[in-house]
């Protein structure tokens, strides 16, 4: 792992616009979603000295004579800071700190990268890491304990699948968990066996990853102060200015915290507390007000009601098409889950909920319906994914204020295994964007980083075409369900900040608004799916300061330079 005070040299070293004065930024191609459903153009922006836009100009328009700074933007397009709607921050950073197989193309090239990483890291009492994905790899099968026994050298080894709802391991590590032919599955999980035997096959879905979880060294404070620097840097260089951080521990918090109070805070943070516990942990009696200047609060809390496709854990009305005794894992009962909702909604936590299997989703919308009786007013209650939805229950998002949190670049990756494990009956309901916004739910996409990397324009790409990287299949994914460029650049930027109760201040360039938004080097609005996927960011700003360039790295809040 990389010591924090190295991550913080750049910082320190790298300089900024300050925002003490007026800043003139003129000379662009703005380009804006206008909060009514289209796009607005602009040619500059001015911001005042607490970071926020005073004034946005069109062409020809008058400028202020006199401002303390002006920057020329030669001409360079500018749109909003992007809003990620669903990311896990501190697994994005844990995730560049251990041992990534995301890459790897065959269960050979991972035992190879483990084998190697084993050599390079003697002083690592566990093997940690993830991003393998078994579908990538060509098995029709989970891989196995003896395999991971082949490349870990004795050392137990925990390894996540790329969705987070699988880990392999090894037998070091299952007899650490005390895992056995004899340990039952617990409520919400499953442990994998071998074929005609209960012997534990080396891979626990979901809840059963807990039995080897908690017996893994803790993450010191240190090491979470390492993997929030590495998480904030990758979103600035995607153009990623504010995050929904699903699943908030205390000591995630905390470590938020300590990066502001060290001034080492970039990016927004809205929190979703690790369930009920966390949020009262965190919260108290209720949400926290903005903090350090509008970069940190705690907005509500994130249940799990069930596991995800590639593990077969999302939970469907009927059984899968390649396991036909298999439906999934509900994480709770509906009862469970009316109460985590109750006790959250009582205290005005807002509340998102992470469903993706039909049944799953059938379960919270009925949840919704139920406890809208009761708790009035604008809940803004939240659907995270909605991967898998019955056409009858796609009407009823748009009752309730309800929210489609959803994240384009899973389509891309899970076509070919969605296709697999669902057949063909129920792919009208999959990933179906236009449809859930066409109901008059309010779509809000991000990357679900760290199981897609965060990247903006590659999802606005996918969702303006429903194709992946390789073009494929010509014409789109379930075609209908393409959105328009305006669409899904509304859904990172002007929906998402709706999503989270902050459209008072982020998501649009506009006077009041804080002033977050991006250099980029192309026109989205014009650009193909193949050239919108290659957007590159130039320039990250936030509250009227220059955050990250592409030409000098990072910036300290704070800092300054000459123009």
């Amino acid at each position: 792992m990389r010591p924090l005070a190295a991550l913080a040299l750049p910082l320190l070293a790298i300089c900024a616009y300050p925002a003490a004065a007026d800043v003139l930024i003129d000379n662009v191609r703005g380009i804006s979603p206008d909060g009514k459903g289209g796009l607005e153009r602009f040619t500059g922006l001015l911001v005042n000295d607490d970071g926020r836009i005073a004034a946005v100009y069109r062409e020809k328009e008058k400028r202020p004579k006199k401002v303390a700074y002006k920057v020329n933007g030669k001409g360079r397009v500018v749109v909003p800071g992007m809003i990620d709607a669903h990311a896990h921050v501190m697994d994005t950073g844990f995730a560049k700190m251990t041992l990534d197989l995301s890459a790897t193309r065959s269960l050979d090239e991972a035992l190879a990268r483990i084998t190697a990483y084993v050599a390079a890291h003697p002083d690592r009492a566990w093997i940690e890491g993830g991003g393998w994905n078994q579908v990538n790899w060509g098995l029709d099968r989970m891989p196995t304990a003896a395999e991971l026994d082949r490349a870990t050298g004795g050392k137990p080894a925990f390894l996540t699948r790329v969705d987070g709802h699988a880990a392999w391991v090894n037998s070091a590590a299952l007899a650490a968990g005390k895992v056995t032919e004899t340990t039952p599955d617990p409520a919400g999980g499953r442990i994998e066996r071998l074929p005609g035997s209960k012997k534990p096959a080396g891979v626990l879905v979901d809840a059963a990853q807990a039995l080897v979880a908690a017996k893994m060294p803790k993450p010191r404070p240190s090491d979470r102060d390492t993997a929030f620097g590495e998480a904030q840097l990758e979103f600035l260089k995607q153009g990623v200015t504010a995050v929904a951080d699903m699943g908030t521990t205390i000591h995630d918090w905390q470590a938020y915290r300590r990066a502001a109070d060290a001034g080492n805070l970039r990016i927004r943070v809205i929190a979703y507390a690790h369930g009920v516990d966390d949020m009262t942990l965190i919260g108290g009696p209720g949400p926290t007000p903005w903090l350090y200047d509008d970069r940190l609060k705690m907005q509500g809390v994130k249940l799990y009601l069930d596991g995800a496709l590639g593990s077969r854990g999302a939970w469907l009305k009927t059984s899968y098409a390649d396991a036909p005794d298999v439906t999934g894992l509900p994480a709770l009962s509906e009862t469970q889950l009316g109460n985590h909702m109750s006790r959250a909604a009582i205290d005005n936590f807002q509340v998102a909920v992470h469903a993706i299997g039909d049944k799953a989703n059938e379960m919270v919308l009925d949840t919704i319906e139920q406890l809208s009786a009761t708790y009035k007013g604008d809940r803004r209650w939240r659907v995270e994914h909605a991967q898998v939805v019955d056409p009858t229950d796609i009407p009823r998002f748009g009752e309730h204020g309800t929210i489609a949190s959803m994240q384009p670049q899973h389509q891309a990756s899970d076509r070919l295994m969605a296709e697999a494990r669902l057949g063909p009956d129920r792919l009208t309901g999959a990933y179906a964007w236009k449809s859930l916004g066409a109901s008059g739910a309010t779509l809000a996409f991000g990357s679900d980083t760290p199981v897609e990397p965060a990247q903006p324009f590659t999802g606005m790409s996918v969702a303006i075409s429903r194709q992946g990287v390789d073009g494929q299949p010509v014409g789109g994914w379930q075609p209908q369900e393409r959105l328009t460029i305006g669409e899904a650049m509304a859904a990172y930027t002007t929906g998402a900040a709706y999503a989270m109760f902050a459209e008072d201040r982020l998501g649009r360039l506009a006077r009041g608004k804080r002033a977050d938004f991006l250099f980029i080097d192309r026109d989205p609005t014009t650009a193909t799916p193949e050239s919108l996927r290659q957007t590159k960011v130039l320039e990250t700003w936030i509250n009227g300061q220059q955050a990250w360039s592409a030409t000098r790295g990072a910036a300290k809040p704070g800092s300054s330079s000459p123009r």
